[in-house]
């Protein structure tokens, strides 16, 4: 069972590690390298959330139904032969169609990670811990993909690009190897996924429904505290990892003026800062409550907005702060990357979890996709300002609303009437 989570979390690493080369550098190749304007640079950022979108929710009901290495070692293979197409895209079509299928292959297996986690975590505190190095080893290649990406990546030439999208071709591609070498020989890959309890909330108990996302959507509605938790998760998704593909790198670029380097030297910080909080994070949190733990995040996020509305102000500081805001992120990240999924999972039925985990995936991703086109919009109209402003009131609704779900978890529960089984 070890070996099977060590070669999951290794599977994460090369995975993003060609991604985190890609993704500072994406918006800036299409608007000005190969001169397709602000609005293409956008729409590619955008486009690959909304391919994410489509297959989220398709890749946690496929989880739930078949064997879910097998859908994570597909749809894997499915991102590598996207990145590839990057390597080929010689105008804005092509460029916009390769990014929505390359998200609809890096989305469509993370349900089936997170169930495959779920599975090979004998316990809670194990699951948490678990959840957390997946999401750490996420960072690593994210971190160092952009880090190498600053000084491989050249937006002066049209094929600038092309060791960034061939690292990520070839980091999924091995990563889907990867995942494959985890499950051989695997026995308990059928059936529902073991339901996390570790989190102070109080399990749903439903009766067996088809696990499609519509019958998760209708879980979600009928429990508040699930509603709750899918606000905090959009607000959260939208104030952060919405703006760091696109947003959080064009307002350093062409608001603060820094290089593409300093970029790769901020997500590093990003990438050295979660990992070196990651262990201490775990056991700070063990028997702290989620809600508690969600509200800290929606506080580090105002202050990161808030220390980047204060960078445009000082020049001469302005790369410091850049660099250092994103290590205040990865520090709020930390808190949230082993909460949510299993707390999640710890207010949903068994034989649902691939389903519902995979509607939050679309939940967060639509919030990713929706990040780039509020960051294009604006910066492009030349209101950095509102960016600012708009992300510390996302940030002040997660807030609330984790305050609330606070209060909501302190109250006994009852069955969902919707799903609740009929008594005959």
């Amino acid at each position: 069972m070890r070996r099977r989570a060590v070669l999951l979390i290794v599977a994460s690493v090369v995975a993003m590690l060609g991604w985190g080369a890609v993704l500072p550098y994406q918006y800036a190749y299409a608007a000005q390298t190969r001169g397709w304007g602000g609005m293409i640079g956008a729409a590619a950022a955008s486009l690959f959330s909304v391919g994410a979108l489509i297959a989220a929710p398709l890749g946690g009901r496929l989880a739930d139904r078949h064997n879910p290495a097998l859908i994570a070692m597909i749809t894997r293979a499915l991102a590598a032969v996207a990145a590839a197409t990057l390597i080929i895209a010689d105008n804005p079509a092509t460029f916009l169609a390769g990014m929505a299928f390359f998200g609809f292959g890096l989305a469509g297996g993370n349900p089936a990670q997170s169930v495959l986690a779920l599975r090979w975590s004998s316990d809670g505190t194990d699951r948490r811990r678990l959840f957390a190095w997946i999401v750490s080893g996420q960072a690593l290649g994210m971190g160092l993909g952009s880090f190498l990406g600053g000084f491989v990546v050249d937006l002066d030439h049209p094929d600038g690009m092309l060791p960034a999208f061939a690292l990520a071709a070839g980091g999924f591609a091995l990563s889907a190897v990867l995942v494959g070498a985890a499950a051989r020989g695997a026995s308990d890959l059928s059936g529902d996924a073991i339901s996390s309890r570790e989190l102070d909330a109080r399990p749903s108990q439903f009766s067996p429904q088809p696990r499609s996302a519509r019958t998760a959507w209708k879980l979600i509605k009928s429990s508040r505290p699930l509603l709750l938790i899918a606000v905090i998760s959009f607000a959260l998704q939208l104030a952060y990892n919405g703006q760091f593909e696109s947003g959080l790198p064009a307002y350093g670029l062409t608001v603060l003026n820094v290089s593409e380097q300093t970029i790769g030297i901020a997500a590093a910080v990003n990438c050295a800062v979660l990992l070196g909080l990651q262990l201490l994070v775990i056991r700070w949190t063990a028997h702290r409550s989620a809600p508690g733990l969600l509200m800290i995040v929606g506080a580090v996020w105002v202050a990161c907005w808030a220390v980047l509305g204060l960078a445009a102000q000082l020049p001469g500081l302005s790369s410091m702060i850049f660099v250092g805001s994103f290590g205040l992120f990865a520090a709020g990240e930390t808190l949230f990357a082993p909460v949510l999924n299993p707390l999640v999972a710890s207010l949903t039925p068994a034989h649902m979890v691939g389903s519902t985990l995979g509607l939050f995936t679309a939940f967060n991703t639509a919030a990713t996709a929706l990040g780039p086109l509020i960051s294009g919009l604006t910066l492009g109209a030349g209101m950095s300002w509102l960016l600012i402003v708009g992300n510390i009131a996302i940030s002040a609704v997660a807030i609330g609303a984790a305050r609330r779900l606070e209060l909501v978890l302190c109250r006994p529960t009852t069955v969902p009437a919707e799903v609740a089984p009929s008594v005959a």
